[in-house]
């Protein structure tokens, strides 16, 4: 059986056994798939303008744990600028979030984000804590608050679905 040429052309990369592209949230991913999504590449704009480091070159993680939940942003080790600027932005963001203030989120997402008006009128049953990791840091929440809690893992979810990132998921008794 004879193809066509031009057919044959399309086929060769697969049969040569082509690369599969990165994944979308690797630190080092300049051009994730969905970078013609204009909403996610809105998200990522704005992202890159409140955390001052190129969103598509980091990788965000937002994992529910039973007292709250964890916020994790690195990007190549490598990068110490980049991992100071985004230890900078998380003690920043920790200390917006301990008074209540929840607009840098609200401002990356363009929107109210599912959680926040929770977490802000119960700030004082709530603790951040920033710590250091290679090429970046993490946001750890923590709350005896069962309510909290839940708005944690509200606000987690949301930040998982808009930020196409993982992350552990706890279901709610």
């Amino acid at each position: 059986m004879r193809l066509p040429l031009s057919f044959a052309a399309l086929l060769l990369p697969a049969l040569a056994g082509a690369q599969q592209p990165p994944h979308p949230h690797a630190p080092g991913h300049a051009h994730p798939p969905s970078h013609a999504d204009t909403s996610f590449a809105a998200v990522q704009a704005r992202g890159k303008q409140a955390m001052g480091v190129d969103q598509y070159t980091s990788a965000h993680r937002f994992d529910d744990l039973a007292d709250g939940g964890r916020i994790t942003l690195v990007r190549d080790a490598a990068d110490t600028a980049g991992a100071r600027v985004i230890r900078a932005h998380l003690r920043d963001v920790a200390a917006a979030f301990a008074r209540g203030d929840f607009a840098t989120p609200g401002f990356v997402h363009g929107r109210d984000v599912p959680g926040t008006a929770v977490l802000a009128a119960r700030r004082a049953a709530l603790a951040y804590a920033v710590s250091d990791l290679p090429g970046g840091g993490a946001l750890r929440i923590t709350t005896a608050d069962p309510a909290a809690v839940k708005a944690v893992h509200e606000f987690l979810a949301f930040q998982r679905r808009d930020h196409r990132a993982p992350g552990e998921v706890r279901g709610h008794p």
